[in-house]
Formats: structure tokens, sequence, C-alpha cells
């Protein structure tokens, strides 16, 4: 009777290899849904940055040039390069590599157009924001970027000084 005891408990039952299957299946599923929404998360946070970094190269052009706006932005590489009118000192920032950042100067009291494509960051003097809405606000400075959402989707962000 021992004997058979042993021999009818080795080994794992099929049952027993469905559970631990179904359970592997299940770790698999949450892993692959969970991976494109933390990558979205992570793009979304560098063009963040690299909106953010922009705007403080473009504050700090207008420090150093008594109040002057920039009125232009080269991309070289990593190193945004920001000018303005001639007698003005350019001011370098850095953003990721294939980000792109433009300057734009609306007229008084005209609303500045937002950013439209990803990795793209829209510098914007003469204007603020009012939520996610360009506004005009005189001498300010606002970036606008868009980020991904959930799906195929973008939206527009803004950052302002």
């Amino acid at each position: 009777m021992l004997k058979q005891l042993k021999k009818n408990s080795a080994g794992f039952t099929i049952i027993e290899v469905l559970i631990v299957l179904a359970i592997a299946g299940l770790i698999m599923l949450i892993v692959f849904l969970a991976v494109p929404a933390l990558q979205r998360n992570s793009r979304n946070t560098a063009i963040r940055n690299d909106a953010s970094s922009s705007l403080s190269g473009a504050n700090e052009f207008v420090t150093n040039n008594n109040g002057s706006l920039p009125t232009t932005a080269t991309v070289s590489g990593t190193d945004v390069t920001f000018s303005g009118a001639s007698g003005t000192t350019s001011n370098v920032s850095r953003v990721r590599s294939g980000t792109s950042v433009a300057v734009q100067s609306p007229a008084v009291n005209v609303v500045g157009t937002a950013a439209s494509t990803t990795g793209s960051v829209q510098v914007i003097t003469n204007n603020g924001f009012n939520g996610n809405t360009l506004v005009y606000k005189a001498r300010a400075i606002a970036a606008s970027f868009l980020v991904e959402t959930s799906g195929s989707g973008t939206a527009v962000q803004c950052l302002e000084s």
C-alpha cells in the first residue's frame, strides 16, 4: 500500500499544469497591455522636458538681452540656438536629438499657433495660455507641444513662463 501511495504522488496532474499555464498567460497579457502605455508616457515626458528646456532657453535669451524676445530657433543636433534682432546675444539650450523647435512671433494682439506635429516644440512670444488655449499676453513666452493620448490620438499641451 505504501508503494502504491508513492507511485501516485509523483509528477504533476494536468489540472496543476493548466493552472500554471493560465497564470503565466494572465501575467503575459498584463505585461503586453502595460508596455505601450509605458512607452507613450515615456515619449510624452521626453517632449515635455524638451519644451521646458526650450522655454528656459528662450527666457534666458530675454534675460541676457535686456528684455528683447527671440525671433528664431536653430536646432543643430541637440543644441537649440535662440537668436534675435541684430545686437542681441544668442543663447543655447539642449533638447533630444530629432526634436524640432521653432519660434513664432505673432503680431500684437494676434493669437499664435500651437504645435501641430509630435516631436516638435513651438515657442511662441507675446502669448500665454488660458488652459490649453493660446491667448495674447504682451512680453510673455509660451511653449506648445503635442502629447500622445491613449489610442492613437494627440492633445496639445503647453507651458508658460
